[in-house]
């Protein structure tokens, strides 16, 4: 191979680089290579430096050996790695690939202390102790769901959690199945998984909650939500009774056309039904005293969960069409597949962005949005109906809406922006008029859909930036 780019693309997504072998302080490169183990793997560089410029090694065969031996004697317990030597631009460099392990946690042993190191984006750093023990629980091939309780089968009912069984499968479950299923042991006594399937499940973290917020963030109108709830008990009633306040919170408009009616949900109930099992499914139980949000706004519904990604990785920074499936409580996610809940493994993501993307009105700008850090996962669904809310007429036909939801206060502002831009005006001038204060919020949130939907245009279109930028109504005769 000829180039780095070549290099970085066959190795590795994941790497790092030093532009030299540190050997009397190597603390510095080695909670890399303890970081790697102990996420999703990747490959660490010598001779390169953080601007990717070439630099090379003095001595590449001493310092191989080094590398090596260094590994060997700090990190414990050995991870696996491949290290191997390229010349690039007759320069020679080392890459040291290591796997991600199966033996976790991977520790650095050095300066008096023993410390297990993880991946966040391009940073190693310090597992911290919810992290470490579901590290610890990796290495001995654990999950948080499959360890016993305190309770026994026959002192907790499940009359929710087998009502859904019996309605799947047309049979009744039995203890028999309870136990090859992973929710009891041989002895009765309940598992995690177990547990957050009986009727008023007692763990504090197994609760949801649901706001309606009035505008398109907290107290942007007034300080009381439109609606509220908080959900606890089985997973069973949490997924149900969730999935429920959504719809209810939702509106699914309808445009008549010549011979048939158009039905336009604000989202795709199936993408949010998988957002939910998901939030569930793989979130970290293991944490106490936390549980899943969902906050609907105007414009978005956002659902946010504990624990990141099981790898460790940073979903904004993944390709969206190869994310193999890493499942946090493989007992609870074989349980939503039995139970019809979810598809097969993997296919989450895939499911959510598909299935919003056959709304009616769809465009990559209601892409659904995922994020994540390590110890949070949260994902953002648009309103596709809301730009349809600002009370002008398309193709001479008349949005119709159903359900018992309250009307979207975002249309009047809608109105509002548009009578006033029937003359071009400034960005300032166009916020202090609706009495706004944050510009960048209400151009995210106002000017930015309304440009997306054609409905408002800029003056200089090839200048987005420009000091002298106006906004103008399409359908105004100053355009």
């Amino acid at each position: 191979m000829n180039s780095l780019e070549e290099i970085l693309i066959a190795e590795t997504t994941e790497y790092d680089v030093k532009v030299a072998l540190e050997v009397k302080k190597p603390k510095d490169w080695l909670k890399t290579i303890s970081a790697f183990a102990n996420t999703a793997g990747g490959t660490l560089f010598f001779g390169i430096d953080d601007s990717k410029n070439i630099k090379g090694l003095e001595n590449v065969q001493y310092d191989a050996e080094k590398i090596s031996e260094l590994i060997h004697v700090r990190i414990t317990p050995l991870p696996f790695f491949v290290l191997t030597a390229h010349k690039l631009e007759g320069k020679d460099v080392i890459a040291v690939k290591v796997s991600a392990g199966d033996t976790t946690p991977y520790f650095y042993q050095g300066d008096g202390s023993i410390t297990a190191y993880i991946r966040i984006g391009n940073r190693s750093v310090p597992a911290d102790a919810n992290r470490l023990r579901e590290l610890v629980l990796k290495g001995k091939n654990i999950s948080f769901d499959s360890l016993p309780t305190k309770y026994n089968h026959s002192d907790l009912s499940f009359s929710f959690f087998e009502a859904a069984y019996k309605q799947t499968t047309k049979s009744n479950i039995t203890l028999k199945e309870y136990i090859s299923f992973g929710l009891c042991e041989m002895s009765g006594i309940l598992t995690n998984a177990g547990l957050l399937f009986a009727d008023k499940c007692p763990l504090l973290q197994a609760r949801v909650f649901c706001t309606r917020w009035n505008g398109l963030y907290k107290g942007s109108i007034g300080d009381d939500a439109i609606d509220s709830e908080e959900f606890e008990g089985d997973l069973v009633s949490l997924l149900k009774d969730s999935h429920n306040f959504i719809r209810l919170n939702s509106k699914v408009r309808w445009r008549k056309m010549a011979d048939h009616r158009v039905n336009k949900p604000d989202y795709s109930n199936r993408a949010v039904f998988e957002i939910l099992c998901n939030a569930l499914m793989h979130r970290d139980w293991s944490v106490i005293g936390s549980e899943v949000h969902i906050d609907m706004y105007d414009d978005r519904l956002e659902v946010y969960s504990p624990g990141g990604m099981p790898d460790g990785t940073l979903i904004q920074e993944r390709n969206l069409d190869n994310i193999p499936s890493k499942r946090r409580n493989p007992i609870i996610a074989d349980m939503f597949q039995r139970l019809d809940y979810v598809e097969r493994k993997g296919s989450g993501i895939g499911i959510i962005r598909t299935e919003t993307s056959y709304l009616h009105g769809y465009s990559d700008y209601y892409a659904p949005e995922f994020h994540s850090t390590l110890t949070t996962f949260h994902v953002v669904l648009k309103n596709v109906n809301y730009i349809a809310n600002s009370g002008t007429e398309q193709d001479n036909t008349q949005d119709n809406t159903q359900d018992n939801t309250q009307d979207n206060t975002s249309s009047d502002l809608m109105e509002k922006i548009l009578s006033y831009c029937d003359t071009p005006r400034s960005k300032t001038d166009i916020v202090a008029h609706c009495g706004y204060k944050d510009i960048r919020s209400f151009t995210k949130h106002h000017l930015q859909p309304l440009l997306d939907a054609e409905k408002l245009k800029m003056t200089l279109p090839d200048r987005p930036n420009s000091r002298n930028q106006k906004y103008v109504s399409v359908d105004s005769p100053a355009r």
